[in-house]
């Protein structure tokens, strides 16, 4: 007997897979805390941005 036919937005159903099934990769690891990588990635831009503004200020202020 033949399948019925199906919409084009739906899959027919398979057989099997021909992919191997993966390792799921274990929880923690260097990304588990994000906000302990945003510290210090925030804080090193405010003080880039701070010697920015600094130097821009320096340039505002007349010399005698």
């Amino acid at each position: 007997m033949t399948e019925p036919l199906r919409r084009p937005t739906q899959t027919p159903p398979v057989e099997g897979s021909t992919a191997e099934a993966h390792e799921e990769r274990p929880d923690g690891g260097v990304w588990e805390h994000p906000y302990l990588w945003l510290g210090p990635v925030v804080a090193g831009s405010v003080i880039t941005a701070a010697f920015f503004l600094l130097r821009f200020l320096d340039l505002l202020t007349p010399t005698s």
